[in-house]
């Protein structure tokens, strides 16, 4: 009998690294690519459908924000580990990765017998951050969080208000978040007022810079 393989789904927005990423899981005798998705939303269904043993997701994409997207897949497919993969090391992205209680998360730079490494370390209850990430957390009896010299005002906010300030300094409206994020427009008013109080920061151009500066939104 053939050993089971641990399967795992894919999100990216861009089809080159989905396809190369897929091609490089497959060479290896203990994993399964059981899909991709191209955003947040697509990984949510999938995941709930699937129900695979990790996803790796990539952390800018458009839509659905991929930490509430995380957060959905640890609450109603609490045996699939979430693991992130990208671009940016940004002490914003990493606070919400740990707030979304993720197991892992390394940069698409890394070499490939790393990632695999992390991969495998996951998919057996451990935990696994690149070594850039790494130098950035402290780890407590709570699990590790960002250093106590690294955190910032962002670190005030809900991972709710997280999302809607990412939205905002994307240039959506209220009701465009609403609709995106799967709130009432009175929803996302109230977690307006209050990531604005919490940051004392009462203006949008004002907010999304400090969005950009923290690593939630690209420039």
């Amino acid at each position: 009998m053939a050993p089971l393989r641990s399967r795992i789904l894919i999100v990216d927005d861009h089809a080159l690294v989905r396809d190369m990423l897929s091609q490089r899981l497959a060479q290896e005798p203990d994993l399964e690519v059981v899909g991709t998705a191209q955003d947040a939303s697509q990984a949510l269904d999938l995941t709930l459908r699937l129900q695979p043993d990790m996803v790796v997701l990539d952390i800018d994409m458009p839509g659905l924000s991929v930490f509430d997207a995380a957060q959905r897949i640890r609450e109603e497919s609490p045996g699939t580990r979430v693991f992130f993969l990208s671009g940016y090391v940004q002490d914003g992205y990493i606070a919400q990765a740990l707030q979304a209680r993720a197991r892992g998360y390394a940069t698409k730079g890394g070499a490939p017998d790393g990632l695999l490494t992390c991969i495998r370390k996951i998919l057996k209850g451990g935990t696994c951050f690149c070594p850039e990430v790494r130098s950035r957390l402290e780890i407590t009896a709570d699990g590790p969080r960002l250093a106590a010299c690294v955190r910032t005002r962002a670190q005030l906010l809900t991972p709710r208000e997280l999302e809607v300030l990412a939205y905002l300094a994307k240039g959506l409206a209220k009701k465009e978040i609403a609709n995106t994020a799967g709130l009432s427009v009175k929803t996302v008013e109230q977690h307006c007022t209050h990531l604005m109080q919490k940051l004392d920061i009462h203006d949008r151009v004002e907010l999304a810079r400090f969005a950009i500066r923290e690593g939630l939104v690209q420039p």
